[in-house]
Formats: C-alpha cells, sequence, structure tokens
C-alpha cells in the first residue's frame, strides 16, 4: 500500500490532495477546510443517512484514476450539506472544491 499526498492551489483556497493505493483499486481524496472530493468508493446515502447531525459536505466523482481526472470529472452525487454549499450533480469537481474551500 501507498499513500501519496499533494497540495492543490487556485485563486482564493487549496486542498489537499491524498492517492491511496491499495489492491486492485486506488482511493482519491481532495479535502478542504469545509469538505471533500472523492472518488466512486464514497457512499453519499450513508453519510446522510448514519450522520445527519454532523451535516458532512461531500461529494463523489466516479471513473476516475487520478486527482487531475477528480477535479475534471462531474460530480455524481453528493451531501445535502453540500447542496447547502451550491454543490450539486454535473458541476466540475473543482467548482464543487472552491464552494468547500
Amino acid at each position: 500500500m501507498a499513500i501519496q499526498t499533494e497540495v492543490i492551489e487556485w485563486r482564493g483556497g487549496s486542498a489537499e490532495g491524498i492517492v491511496i493505493e491499495l489492491p486492485r483499486t486506488t482511493l482519491l481524496i481532495l479535502s478542504t477546510s469545509k469538505g471533500y472530493l472523492m472518488c466512486g468508493a464514497l457512499d453519499i446515502p450513508i453519510l446522510d443517512a448514519l450522520h445527519p447531525e454532523r451535516e458532512i459536505v461531500a461529494a463523489r466523482a466516479v471513473g476516475v484514476r487520478n486527482l487531475s481526472q477528480l477535479l475534471d470529472a462531474p460530480i455524481k452525487d453528493c451531501t445535502r450539506a453540500a447542496q447547502a454549499l451550491g454543490v450539486f450533480s454535473g458541476m466540475a469537481g473543482r467548482d464543487a472544491l472552491v464552494l468547500m474551500a
């Protein structure tokens, strides 16, 4: 197993990029001060159902293989707390991160 990190910066914000290489899969995460964007391994319904009091801000994109693709991919779905910030299905990952910064 290998874990790599890198900082992704843009005007007015940044995200911590985390790549976790596991057997037969890779987990991709971009985390900001308010929330995070993750690859398809994230289960949005569980986050909303199990801990609604936490108001977890999270979104996911599917079919991505690296952090660059995660930034460019359209959001598949997101938590209610992310929707409250303006995140929606179809928007680019990088645009969702701006709202989460």
